[in-house]
């Protein structure tokens, strides 16, 4: 019998949120969180403007709508929730304490969300992506004992030629 291709868990969950970054509303970039306890997810999460307010890609977001803002820049401006911050507030919103949990993130995260992480209690980030503005952030989740690791896909080992 052929053995099953089946994912570990931590590609799993980072396949997933690649998955969730398809809702995401933001005409600039696409971000995604999944938050995981004991194997089971218990909220996801994706950037784009907050319930009730016209999407981002809509013209929702003065910042995201204006082509001449550089990436990274003027975020003060942005209208936009982050996807760590809204699968954090989803699981609030739902009575669910997100205490101990992992959140798998299609991105590191900025340092807003890295307050709020650390501040939720979140015990592990699980990113595929580093962040360009992620440096400060990083340094804090790790100054705050919450564990981070980056995650190389299958995919992206085999390119990469790593085993």
């Amino acid at each position: 019998m052929a053995k099953l291709d089946r994912p570990d868990w931590d590609n799993y969950f980072m396949e997933i949120a690649h998955v969730v970054t398809r809702r995401s509303n933001c005409s600039r970039r696409q971000v995604a969180a999944v938050i995981v306890k004991d194997t089971r997810i218990v909220s996801t999460g994706y950037n784009g403007t907050p319930r009730g307010i016209k999407n981002c890609d809509e013209g929702g977001c003065p910042r995201c709508s204006n082509p001449e803002i550089e990436s990274g820049s003027s975020l003060e401006e942005c209208f936009c929730s982050h996807a760590e911050e809204n699968s954090i507030i989803q699981a609030a919103y739902h009575g669910i304490s997100v205490k101990g949990s992992t959140l798998y993130t299609t991105f590191s995260p900025c340092l807003q969300c890295a307050k709020m992480i650390i501040n939720s209690g979140v015990a592990e980030v699980v990113y595929h992506r580093k962040y360009s503005i992620a440096d400060s952030a990083l340094a804090l989740l790790q100054e705050a004992g919450v564990a981070v690791r980056p995650l190389i896909t299958p995919e992206e080992k085999k390119e990469l030629g790593i085993d």
